[in-house]
């Protein structure tokens, strides 16, 4: 899409560091666990680039393991080994091809390791079920605390787990270059390994990664200033976090609003403001999720630590998307389950805000089609009702 200066802030191109996203759309990252090994398939080719082919600005994989020990499931994508660069490297061509960026997100599990995916329960695998798939697999944390009822205690992690996780973020960034990824973000949210660091419910440590909030900050902060010194310096570096975890007397707005400011000092480019996931009772926490109910993070944290955020949650239209760039609430705009429904959502949008502008960005092959059917479409919708429109 062209710049339309006139036009919707959605359909605008913005500039983060070296790189032009031509609209604010962002595709949030999407677990798929249909990666053996961690070697993508032709499934996230496909799942990725229709998203691509549907008018996004940039595309997110979903969370990616930087080590076997990091994934969610057990079929989760991952950068940790160099065989795995080829096959993303396909996913990243036919994206520029098509005219979205790309960025992977990078995460590590720690004491959420080993879930099952949502379409056979979602619950925790037992360790036995772990080790069978690799005997090297298990759940590590800040503090033997599990995550919650069916979850196994997760090993405390000493100094030299925590270099080698630092190192494994380090080495995942400097392969996501290699394969042509234009965006890295670090997943730091949903109770994972960072999350798990930064809430005192979880981190009980006496060390100097554990006690107070500059404490628990450290190694997300580590992390966060080891790849922004691999990831060229041209190129944006997001980090995803939970404003909220989402348990009583856990990680809260405010706590985030002091890492954002610390985190964009680290040299991270955008907050994508996510939320939840500490522990799994969040789940049963009654948090209203209405439209766009993460919003107010991304407000916050945008007007009070002075950095580029990212909106996501329940942001399902056009307008609705449009009206929180307006206000100032976030920078760019992120949908998942709503991409799921509609891939084209990016281009749909475009018709719905500026309508004159329909059909002249879709892929070539489609919007030819589409511009030469407009016409008789709309003659024979107002023949069956006069008062509808196209």
């Amino acid at each position: 899409m062209q710049d339309q200066p006139q036009g919707a802030l959605l359909l605008r191109p913005i500039e983060l560091r070296g790189l032009t996203l031509k609209n604010r759309i962002v595709i949030s990252p999407m677990m798929q666990h249909a990666a053996p090994g961690g070697i993508a398939q032709p499934w996230l080719l496909v799942h990725l680039g229709k998203f691509a082919l549907g008018g996004a600005g940039l595309v997110l994989t979903e969370s990616t393991a930087v080590s076997p020990v990091g994934r969610i499931g057990k079929n989760d994508l991952g950068l940790w080994d160099d065989t795995q660069i080829a096959p993303l490297q396909n996913v990243v061509n036919f994206c520029h091809a098509n005219g979205a960026a790309i960025g992977v997100q990078l995460g590590h599990a720690g004491r959420k390791a080993g879930s099952e995916p949502l379409w056979e329960g979602g619950g925790a695998m037992t360790p036995e079920q772990m080790q069978e798939v690799d005997s090297c697999w298990q759940r590590i944390g800040p503090s033997p605390i599990a995550a919650g009822p069916g979850w196994s205690t997760p090993l405390e992690m000493d100094m030299a787990a925590i270099d080698r996780v630092v190192e494994e973020f380090t080495a995942a960034a400097a392969r996501a270059e290699r394969a042509g990824f234009d965006v890295v973000e670090l997943h730091f949210g949903h109770g994972y390994l960072v999350t798990s660091f930064l809430s005192p419910l979880s981190n009980q440590r006496s060390d100097s990664y554990g006690g107070n909030r500059d404490g628990r900050m450290k190694l997300a902060l580590r992390i966060a200033r080891a790849v922004r010194a691999t990831w060229p310096a041209a190129k944006p570096l997001f980090c995803r976090i939970s404003a909220v975890d989402g348990a009583f007397g856990g990680w809260d707005l405010d706590d985030s609003v002091v890492l954002a400011r610390a985190l964009r000092e680290a040299g991270v480019d955008v907050i994508d403001c996510s939320s939840g996931g500490l522990t799994e009772q969040t789940r049963a926490l009654p948090v209203p999720r209405g439209l766009g109910f993460q919003v107010p993070f991304a407000r916050r944290i945008r007007s009070e630590a002075q950095i580029a955020t990212q909106a996501i949650g329940m942001i399902v239209d056009a307008h609705q998307a449009e009206a929180l760039l307006q206000d100032g609430s976030a920078d760019l705009v992120a949908i998942g389950r709503e991409a799921l429904r509609d891939p084209y959502w990016p281009l749909h949008a475009q018709e719905a805000l500026q309508p004159d502008l329909a059909y002249r960005d879709w892929p070539l092959r489609h919007g030819v089609w589409l511009a030469k059917r407009q016409p008789a479409l709309a003659a024979a919708l107002a023949a069956c009702d006069p008062d509808v429109t196209t």
